[in-house]
């Protein structure tokens, strides 16, 4: 029975632990996916928003992009882009979002 619980308890470190790396390694990909933004937005090809190579080219060496960039994700917008208007994206974390922009910016 000690045996069982011993094992019981590496089992769930072990997936605790996979869990932990999962989330800290997201595929910015994946995560855009998963939170709807390429729904609206293509790498390559603009489709209701702006192809995000359009996006990594416009903002390309601006010091602090990534969190003004964030922060028009979060709260939505319209205008730079065009008339059709972005909706806030308050239920995404800010982390999610960090990681989505950053990689836009390194297309």
């Amino acid at each position: 029975m000690k045996k069982m619980k011993v094992l019981l308890l590496a089992a769930t470190t072990a997936v605790l632990s996979l869990g932990a790396v999962a989330s800290v390694s997201a595929d910015p990909v994946a995560l855009a996916t998963q939170r709807g933004c390429m729904a609206c937005h293509q790498v390559e090809t603009k489709v209701v928003g702006p192809a995000y190579k359009e996006v990594a080219a416009k903002y390309k060496g601006q010091e602090g992009a990534v969190d003004m960039l964030a922060a028009k994700v979060k709260a939505g917008g319209s205008g730079v882009w065009g008339p059709v208007p972005m909706p806030p994206n308050a239920h995404v974390s800010d982390e999610d979002i960090k990681t989505i922009v950053a990689w836009v910016l390194t297309l």
